[in-house]
């Protein structure tokens, strides 16, 4: 039976990553991540997330003066096969000449550990993957989400004081990505492992977070929870890379913000505010009669249990809107909305 393992904080203290010409490639990075906390590094491709994992790994080695830190342990020179930590890959990194057990065992064997105790652990693994009808399978013959479970079980197999995780579902369908993303959360936090774990998937990181680092050019843009950042983005760049953001522009007037489609109550905003940011789903269309501000649907996209529709009148840029209503909606339609003075913000 696996029980729970024995998880570290991790410190990352000034850590800075050059590579190249003298470019910092990350940094400088000071992040703390609790015991048990599972914390999803995000942004866009080049942000430097994947190489902030790897320095936490030892795959790569913070620039002088860069310290990390596992507990109170000072793991700055010590490689990856020294820090005891588990990593799971985008590529799975699976042995194909090895079966289940022999890829779940292979970290046990380099261990040095006896083989009938190797083959226990392994299978107690297998069974809490789900695995045991393909336990003397070979690599070639699972699939790919199989595979990701064969993968997580080894790094688990060492018990690892930190899980890594590094794009790790983005290989598989959508639908499998999305229920494998369940079940290795629930499995790492029933586990107690602490866990960092990078995506470029807004929803992964939405879903898994406990907290979320918002990287940008190598630096951190933002850490918070999943609804500090998504609610209260911290810079303009959080606020537009997180989910959809609209941007009206006008003016602050009379507890009002105006813009070209009308008044905006707004009695929080800033005198000297000129541009108001709010998301979709802040926004209601107003059917039957009412008070509201006057736009032109430009294009509408049915999407299943909504409609997104992006609507013309209120700047140089269309503003995007999700409704739950049935109908069917017609480009050049004028539509009158209605958006919740609560939820505007101002950058």
């Amino acid at each position: 039976m696996i029980v729970k393992l024995a998880p570290s904080s991790i410190s990352l203290r000034r850590c800075t990553k050059t590579f190249g010409k003298g470019t910092a490639s990350v940094g400088p990075i000071d992040l703390e991540i609790a015991a048990g906390e599972t914390v999803v590094i995000l942004g866009p491709s080049g942000c430097g997330k994947t190489t902030t994992l790897r320095m936490i790994a030892g795959l790569e080695s913070p620039d002088s003066g860069g310290t990390i830190l596992f507990g109170n342990e000072d793991v700055t020179p010590l490689p990856i096969e020294r820090r005891n930590i588990g990593m799971v890959f985008q590529s799975y990194a699976l042995f194909p000449n090895l079966d289940v057990i022999g890829n779940i065992g292979y970290g046990l064997r380099v261990r040095g550990m006896a083989r009938q105790a190797r083959e226990r652990r392994a299978r107690e693994l297998v069974a809490m993957m789900r695995l045991e009808p393909f336990a003397e399978r070979r690599i070639d013959q699972l699939s790919g989400g199989q595979k990701q479970r064969v993968a997580l079980a080894r790094a688990l197999a060492i018990e690892p004081r930190a899980m890594l995780l590094d794009e790790a579902l983005t290989a598989l369908d959508a639908k499998l990505r999305e229920t494998l993303r369940v079940e290795i959360d629930a499995l790492l936090r029933g586990l107690g492992i602490t866990t960092v774990y990078v995506t470029h998937d807004q929803a992964e990181a939405m879903s898994v977070g406990d907290r979320i680092i918002v990287m940008d050019h190598g630096r951190i843009a933002q850490i918070g929870t999943p609804r500090e950042i998504y609610h209260r983005p911290a810079t303009r760049f959080v606020a537009e890379f997180i989910g959809t953001m609209n941007r009206v522009p006008g003016e602050v007037k009379d507890g009002s913000f105006l813009c070209r489609a009308g008044r905006i109550p707004a009695p929080a905003l800033s005198p000297d505010c000129r541009e108001i940011l709010f998301r979709p789903e802040h926004v209601e269309l107003v059917e039957g009669g009412g008070e509201g501000l006057s736009g032109r649907i430009v294009a509408s996209f049915f999407m299943g249990d909504r409609t997104r529709l992006l609507v013309d009148g209120f700047g140089p840029d269309p503003i995007t809107i999700e409704t739950v209503s049935q109908r069917e909606f017609a480009p050049g339609e004028g539509v009158l909305v209605r958006i919740r003075p609560d939820a505007l913000m101002a950058l």
